[in-house]
Formats: C-alpha cells, structure tokens, sequence
C-alpha cells in the first residue's frame, strides 16, 4: 500500500487543535483581517481540515502570541516549491524523523533542519 500525498493527508485526523479565524486573531492580538492577511504573506497557514466546514487554522502555529519562529521561512520555501497551504499543513504535522512532527521541531527552535528538510521536498 503506498503513502498518501500530502494533498491527500487527513488534516482532521493529523491535527488535534483547530481555530477559526476569530481566534487566531485574539491570540496574536491582531484583527481577523490581518490574521487573513498573514494567511496569504505565509506566515501562517490554513486550510480546510472537515469537507465542509470552514477555514481554519492548526493551533500549534501560534506560539506566544506570535507564530512560530521559522515558519514563516519555512512556508516561504515550500510555497516557492509549489507546495499549497493544505500539503504544507499535512507536512507540518506528519510523524518524521526529526524526531517526530516538523511542527514540534519548529516549535523547540530548530528550524535550520526542518527547513533543510523541506528545501529536499523539491528534489
């Protein structure tokens, strides 16, 4: 049986801590619109985890009332590699060798590797 692609990844089920626009904004003491905004500059990500339902964004992203360190460097180059919001999200939160979630890694300052990481994707 072979791996899904990222773009085929359960988010639900890869993310446990989902947040709506409103909150993303009141923990980074910002404005939904500047939350969207940040969404489409990658310095955050979002996506739609349930069909249906609507667009959100995985919680962990968030850090300290800023995002995490990296990410937005991280995002960037993934984005330059063709990557959609949705796969970067699946690749953020899938169980890798770092050890562990990319996410974690980004969220304990190791961002050098996990961006190292996803500048491979593209090969």
């Amino acid at each position: 049986m072979s791996t899904p692609s990222l773009a085929e990844a359960d988010l639900a089920a890869l993310v446990d801590d989902w947040i709506d626009w409103a909150e993303a904004a009141r923990r980074l003491d910002v404005t939904p619109a500047k939350v969207r905004t940040m969404v489409r500059e990658h310095q955050l990500a979002a996506a739609v985890p349930v069909a249906g339902g609507g667009v959100k964004l995985p919680a962990d992203l968030i850090q300290d009332g800023l995002p995490v360190k990296g990410l937005s460097g991280l995002l960037t180059v993934m984005h330059d590699n063709r990557y959609d919001d949705r796969e970067c999200i699946a690749w953020l939160f899938l169980d890798q060798d770092f050890p562990g979630r990319a996410i974690d890694a980004l969220r304990e300052n190791r961002g050098t590797e996990v961006k190292r990481r996803a500048q491979a994707l593209a090969f």
